[in-house]
């Protein structure tokens, strides 16, 4: 868990719904699951209409199905025993519970390589680590190992687009590292660590707390976001040592705890959500040089109160953003003006759980989830072509869901 400064946890969560059941061994993950989805997702069949013709009725059609990966904290009462496994209706959002992927710690964050065959999940927890699992289309999978990042607390992860390098973040150290992965899918020794020693922390920060990385679109720069120092840290990764190398700095307001941040499509346009100060944050982004401006902060939409937006989502052709409301419980949906560069406030929804840590669209954009830490479930919205978002379904028992990845 994260030290007090920082809310995205924390007593008093009400007690969440029952785990999903533990894996047997190595086997039955993919393949079962969604062989048991689409069983489930068929349904019985209709009667004929009054005018049809004599005979058996057809059976309907199998909706698809795809898997979905979710992260969670091991270590706490009423917490996760591994990566929850499900899959979803990809017409209507329907999640079925699978096995869970068992022998991994604390992953509150997990990220897929770009081949689809291995996820790396953080490990959040002092030391901090970072775990390689891999998945296979015949339902196996396998642990393929942890390798340490040298820092506390790690938080969040991504793979670089080549896919030949892991990149994490560790929240309790203010670090970020970076690790080989080999062909196989696992993780080599740490090539670098770089730890946040200026600027100093932020009102209320007892240190740096870096909260995300990730690579630009352009692929040249990774981008670390510091909630302790208010600032977004841009390195040029060393594509053949593995290592960073800073090239630029964007100052946030102090006291504004920025925390994550997602890319306009086109590359030149980023958004930042901004925890303690309620703001979302439209940044200019300049790919030849990795510099990040940061523009004045957005409203979330939702009144007075501290918000804690969690974490922005872009929808896939750049035309709106949405935000996670930990404080109020709501996503924020905005319209993408002037070619990414200006937002307009649309409206807000309730997200339908309690603390909505993470969101993430389906790969075709159709839908979006939503994982709420305390009210251990994830929430299901479809979204519609003018970007409006309608709960589907009933919320999904998940325990302490902090993390939903939907894989492709």
């Amino acid at each position: 868990m994260k030290p007090s400064p920082h809310p995205s946890s924390g007593p008093g969560r009400p007690a969440p719904a029952p785990g999903l059941p533990a894996l047997p061994g190595r086997r039955g993950f993919l393949g079962g699951l969604l062989a048991t989805a689409a069983a489930a997702a068929a349904g019985p069949a209709l009667a004929p209409p009054a005018h049809a013709a004599a005979g058996p009725a057809p059976a309907p059609a199998p909706r698809a199905t795809r898997p979905l990966l979710l992260g969670t904290y091991t270590s706490e009462a009423g917490g996760g025993t591994g990566i929850g496994t499900a899959a979803y209706d990809t017409t209507t959002g329907a999640i079925t519970p699978g096995p869970v992927i068992t022998g991994v710690d604390n992953p509150s964050y997990l990220a897929l390589h770009p081949s689809g065959s291995t996820v790396y999940a953080v490990a959040e927890q002092d030391p901090g680590a970072v775990t390689a699992v891999r998945l296979t289309p015949d339902g196996t999978y396998e642990v393929l190992g942890s390798r340490p990042t040298g820092g506390s607390g790690t938080t969040h992860l991504s793979v670089h687009p080549s896919g030949r390098w892991l990149l994490s973040a560790d929240y309790g150290s203010g670090s970020v590292a970076v690790h080989p992965i080999a062909e196989d899918g696992s993780l080599g020794e740490r090539t670098d660590l770089v730890t946040h020693s200026s600027p100093p922390p932020g009102p209320g920060q007892g240190g740096p707390h870096a909260h995300q990385i990730v690579t630009a679109p352009d692929g040249g720069h990774v981008l670390a976001v510091d909630l302790g120092t208010d600032t977004v840290y841009t390195y040029a990764l060393d594509e053949s040592a593995g290592t960073l190398t800073e090239v630029s700095r964007a100052a946030l307001a102090p006291g504004s705890g920025p925390r994550h941040l997602a890319f306009h499509p086109d590359g030149r346009s980023a958004y930042l959500a901004c925890e303690l100060d309620n703001t979302l944050v439209v940044c200019a982004y300049d790919p030849a040089t990795g510099a990040l401006t940061p523009g004045p902060g957005q409203s979330t939409g939702t009144g007075s109160g501290t918000s804690y937006p969690a974490q922005p989502v872009v929808t896939g052709d750049g035309a709106y953003v949405y935000l996670a409301n930990r404080g109020p419980n709501s996503l924020t949906r905005y319209a993408v003006e002037d070619e990414g560069a200006a937002l307009r406030l649309l409206d807000t929804v309730p997200v339908g759980g309690d603390w909505p840590r993470q969101l993430a669209l389906s790969p075709d954009g159709s839908l979006l989830f939503a994982a709420n830490q305390r009210s251990s479930t994830v929430t299901v919205f479809g979204v519609g072509p003018d970007g409006s978002l309608t709960a589907v379904g009933d919320p999904f028992p998940a325990p302490v869901a902090v993390c939903v990845l939907p894989l492709p």
